[in-house]
């Protein structure tokens, strides 16, 4: 390891986590933000390493990006690939529709086609909707944008997606949200398994800055709307 912090993400405009970079290396949004804090807590210089959404975990285990750090939800699937930091952050699932579709509740969407990542925590909670069909995204680039796209064309009916990035959308006059799961899904920093050294290190300094209060206005800032989570003070690393 060196004094650079290599971190996977896509680059596509998802806000308030993150907006597209304007210049391919400079980003801005809760994660970018917080990331930045953690490197400097390091005393590292951070660089992004933009993949396709299905590239990033590969990008770590190949050693082209030193972690993750892009909406990984922390979930049994992923943590056989990579290990985890404690949480930087918590949030909830939110079902989006069409303007005007009377879905309210999981058993409204039967017979649904419900957008969400492949192997995503999304995916897990749109399997659960009884008479839904899955339809996953995830090779692009902004697999965000497109599931949007998809749901305003009406080749899905619904999406699902965290609370953070899907509730803003309510005010699309294009979309309604159904409703929210209160899953409180944990999101961590992917690191590759044989890292073990870099995953302490990291997981460190990210207790350090919550601990100390330093992470908590980040979290304001860019999502003053969602109370910062009282579970990341007693954060525990997966």
């Amino acid at each position: 390891m060196t004094g650079v912090l290599r971190l996977a993400c896509i680059d596509s405009e998802a806000a308030p986590l993150f907006d597209a970079s304007k210049d391919g290396k400079t980003r801005t949004g809760y994660e970018p933000e917080a990331a930045a804090l953690v490197a400097r807590q390091l005393g590292y210089t951070l660089e992004w390493v933009f993949t396709d959404w299905d590239d990033m975990i590969p990008a770590v285990q190949q050693g082209r990006a030193d972690a993750v750090w892009c909406g990984q939800g922390i979930i049994p699937s992923r943590q056989e690939q990579l290990n985890f930091t404690r949480p930087y952050a918590v949030f909830n699932e939110t079902v989006l529709v069409r303007a005007g579709d009377p879905a309210r509740k999981p058993e409204d969407l039967a017979g649904y086609r419900i957008a969400a990542i492949a192997g995503s925590a999304n995916m897990r909670l749109a399997d659960t909707f009884d008479g839904g069909i899955t339809i996953p995204f995830g090779s692009s680039a902004d697999v965000f944008g497109d599931m949007i796209a998809a749901l305003r064309k009406g080749t899905v009916d619904a999406m699902v997606d965290d609370d953070v990035v899907t509730v803003p959308l309510g005010d699309d006059p294009d979309f309604d949200i159904a409703f929210t799961a209160q899953t409180e899904n944990p999101w961590g920093i992917g690191i590759a398994k044989h890292n073990q050294e870099l995953l302490q290190t990291v997981d460190t300094a990210l207790g350090e800055v919550i601990a100390d209060g330093r992470l908590e206005p980040i979290w304001n800032k860019w999502m003053p709307d969602l109370p910062f989570p009282p579970a990341l003070l007693k954060g525990t690393r997966s």
